[in-house]
């Protein structure tokens, strides 16, 4: 009897321990996507730390990095001992934000702060547009490349936001240039009409492979990665209307540039509670990529004859 009781007790305390490994795994994935999940898509963010005399953009570019590396903290490179491992949504979005911002910051270089194409590349601009490149899910240890620790994501991007910094206060005290031209604005509407097309392939061939899964979670990084391009180039693109203001009304083009980001917004704003990947023609299963695919054309388009106005 006394030996049958202490089999008893032995077997009810390995379930008890089970349930209590269970219940800190269940409760530690509640913490990830209670406290760690955080898809900021505010169209009316605003820059709140400006340079007078700079650019607009680059304003934006500045407050985005803040927003999403200190503010909401940076999710995309969390070890795997945070609960925000468990996220999808979150560092798809944020690594989304960031790439839209490190092609303005390629469009800067290349054109926007160049008088002409022999002309001196900006060396903060230059060093910017580099460290946004860098991956985003770098932790203080990287193994694939060191067993040595890193620079981490965070550490990247928040030294980019200084150049950035810097270039405009530069611009702001007449020692950077900021080439406000018709051509300038139409290398830059080309450069990221450009990466929607890119982009809109991704999510074509995401459609094509693995459209009409009901239980398909690669979805979610495709869809909140588009989201997060379309969210940056909404807003920066909203700013440098504000930086090219003379030429857009000198060019009578504001009803085309305001349905540009007309569409972009539509397309940033989308924000499912359930990412659906169904088939374009279900009848019960909603194909989410689809509508976000539809907008970032839509808007695509818009941008094209914005760019195609500019050269008349």
């Amino acid at each position: 009897m006394q030996t049958t009781l202490l089999g008893l007790v032995r077997r009810l305390s390995l379930w008890l321990v089970a349930l209590f490994f269970v219940g800190v795994f269940v409760y530690y994935i509640v913490l990830g996507l209670a406290f760690y999940q955080k898809i900021d898509d505010n169209p009316d963010f605003q820059a709140t730390d400006v340079t007078p005399g700079g650019s607009a953009a680059v304003d934006m570019a500045n407050a985005l990095i803040t927003r999403e590396v200190e503010t909401h903290a940076w999710v995309a490179n969390d070890p795997w001992f945070v609960p925000s491992v468990w996220l999808t949504r979150t560092p798809a979005y944020q690594q989304g934000i960031v790439y839209a911002l490190s092609r303005f910051a390629i469009s800067m270089t290349d054109s926007l702060a160049r008088q002409r194409g022999s002309s001196a590349v900006d060396p903060d601009l230059d060093k910017a547009s580099g460290l946004l490149k860098y991956s985003g899910d770098v932790w203080v240890f990287n193994f694939k490349t060191s067993i040595l620790p890193t620079a981490t994501s965070e550490q990247q991007y928040k030294s980019a936001r200084k150049s950035l910094i810097a270039f405009n206060q530069r611009l702001a005290s007449g020692q950077a240039t900021f080439e406000r031209r018709a051509d300038n604005l139409q290398a830059a509407i080309e450069s990221i009409s450009a990466d929607l097309g890119s982009q809109s392939a991704i999510i074509s061939d995401h459609i094509e492979k693995k459209g009409g899964g009901l239980l398909e979670f690669e979805s979610n990084t495709v869809f909140f990665n588009a989201k997060g391009r379309l969210y940056a180039y909404y807003l920066i693109l909203r700013e440098l209307g504000r930086d090219f203001a003379p030429i857009i009304k000198d060019k009578d083009m504001e009803n085309v540039w305001n349905n540009a980001l007309g569409s972009l917004r539509e397309a940033a704003e989308l924000n499912p509670l359930i990412i659906f990947n169904g088939r374009g023609d279900s009848q019960f299963l909603p194909c989410h990529l689809c509508a976000e695919g539809f907008w970032l054309l839509r808007a695509r388009t818009q941008l094209r004859e914005v760019a195609s106005i500019i050269t008349k």
